[in-house]
Formats: C-alpha cells, sequence, structure tokens
C-alpha cells in the first residue's frame, strides 16, 4: 500500500517548487507492457539482448541486428503510455519548468505530451546514418527495408540507440547534469539506480542540494540517500501526488508549508 504521508510530504515540497527533474527509467515503461528484453524473458530467437545491441553484432550482421529491432518496434507501437507517463505530461501545465530525463527508448514520454525530454540511451524510432551521422525519425513498422539504408547517400543506417560498449552522448549527459544541479525537486522513477554514468545523475542534484524523491516498487541504491523514498509503481504514485497538488490545501497543511 502506498504510503499517505508520504505522498503529502512530496506535495508540499511541490508546493514551493517551480523546477522539476524528473528522472525516468525502465520501470516506467515495463507498466506499459513494454517487455526489458533481458534475462530468461527477453531472449529472441535464442538470441540475449547483450549478444545483439553491440557495435561488433551490427557490423557483423545488420539485417539481424534490424530484424531485432524492428520486432521490438512493432511491439512497442502496440502499447501505449500509462498513468505515470500521462501524470509527468500534466505537470508540465502545472509547473514552471518541469524536464525529462529518461533512460527509456520508446518514445512513450513524447507520446503523453511531455516535451521538454533528454533521451540518455536514445530513441528506436530514429536512425542514423553510419557514414554522415545523420538522423532521421521513422515510425513505419514493419520498416519497409532491412537493413534500412540513408536515403541521401545509400549507406546502412543503424537505430540511434546507445549500444553495450558505448558512450552516452556528452552533450546530452552534461545538459541532464547541468538541469538535475539547478532542480528544486528530482523526482527518480522506475529506475534501478545501478545503471553508470545515468545513475549518478540523482547522487549529483542530492551534493547540489536538491530534492530528490525516489519512487520504485523496491528499495534501490539510492533509497537510503533520498529525501522521500515511496514505494509504489510509478502509474500508481504520480497520478496520487498529481491529485493531491492540485486540489487546494487544508488548514494543516497549509500551517506546514
Amino acid at each position: 500500500m502506498i504510503n499517505k504521508d508520504l505522498i503529502l510530504d512530496t506535495v508540499k515540497l511541490l508546493r514551493n517548487a517551480e523546477r522539476i527533474i524528473a528522472f525516468t527509467g525502465s520501470g516506467v515503461s515495463a507498466e506499459s507492457g513494454i517487455p526489458t528484453f533481458r534475462g530468461k524473458d527477453g531472449l529472441w530467437r535464442q538470441f540475449r539482448a547483450q549478444d545483439l545491441a553491440t557495435p561488433q553484432a551490427f557490423a557483423d550482421n545488420p539485417r539481424l541486428v534490424w530484424e531485432w529491432y524492428d520486432w521490438r518496434r512493432q511491439i512497442i507501437s502496440e502499447k501505449k503510455p500509462n498513468p505515470g507517463h500521462q501524470a509527468l505530461a500534466e505537470w508540465s501545465k502545472m509547473f514552471p519548468s518541469v524536464h525529462i530525463i529518461t533512460q527509456n527508448i520508446d518514445g512513450f514520454h513524447q507520446k503523453a505530451g511531455s516535451e521538454d525530454i533528454h533521451e540518455l540511451h536514445g530513441n528506436i524510432w530514429k536512425l542514423r546514418c553510419t557514414e554522415q551521422g545523420t538522423i532521421r525519425e521513422d515510425h513505419t513498422v514493419p520498416l519497409k527495408e532491412t537493413p534500412p539504408r540513408c536515403p541521401k547517400c545509400g549507406a546502412l543506417m543503424r537505430p540511434h540507440v546507445v549500444w553495450f560498449g558505448e558512450a552516452l552522448d556528452m552533450d546530452v549527459l552534461n545538459q541532464a547534469v547541468s538541469l538535475s544541479s539547478k532542480a528544486d525537486v528530482m523526482f527518480v522513477v522506475g529506475t534501478s539506480a545501478l545503471v553508470y554514468p545515468a545513475a549518478s545523475i540523482p547522487f549529483t542534484a542530492l551534493e547540489s542540494g536538491v530534492k530528490v524523491i525516489e519512487i520504485n516498487p523496491e528499495s534501490t541504491p539510492l533509497t537510503s540517500n533520498a529525501d522521500i523514498s515511496i514505494r509504489g509503481k510509478a502509474g500508481d504514485v504520480l497520478p496520487k501526488i498529481t491529485k493531491k497538488f492540485q486540489r487546494k490545501p487544508n488548514r494543516s497543511e497549509e500551517k506546514e508549508k
């Protein structure tokens, strides 16, 4: 059961906040029915994600890698943003500044209506030319050509995502760190806080004096450091926070502000 007192404590922090950061992980997308593609439930033709999402795999067999991503794109296309995504999108109307920093590549934050989104691991709906580095967005499912080729130069296109063994885009990472250090409140939602360097972002925010609120069904390495840690799913907790915030505070809440 979700702790109601922690919801109230969170709302009290938000009443004096203007700059909000939501740092989201795979747990948010899992609530929409998106599989993680890892472990025993992540097998595809007996291949593991760790064996397909690598530069070497793409160099060895680009068609196989693209067949896997095409399959994933089709699964994602059949799913919808959940109440957690929708609540975060609604916050953009409630606060002067709301930025989403996400480890997810499914594009559900955009689909839900959020605007200021920083994708640490890229986006499965974007394709990048292996020769020129140009990026284009393509929501066609299934893909018309596998593997797809650049319409300008004919070179192979690759998924615009960060593969195992690749570094994050430093421009995106640095912007995420900068925004996080200047926020009033950061929500860390549905992430294990284990994958670095992304997992360092909430700790950087804490060092800058930002109030950090964790929302996750299980404890993580961040839990003991967070100002507030709420056990629960994003799709359950975030709408409750939204509803409570939108309600006019009663006298007891006003006194405690």
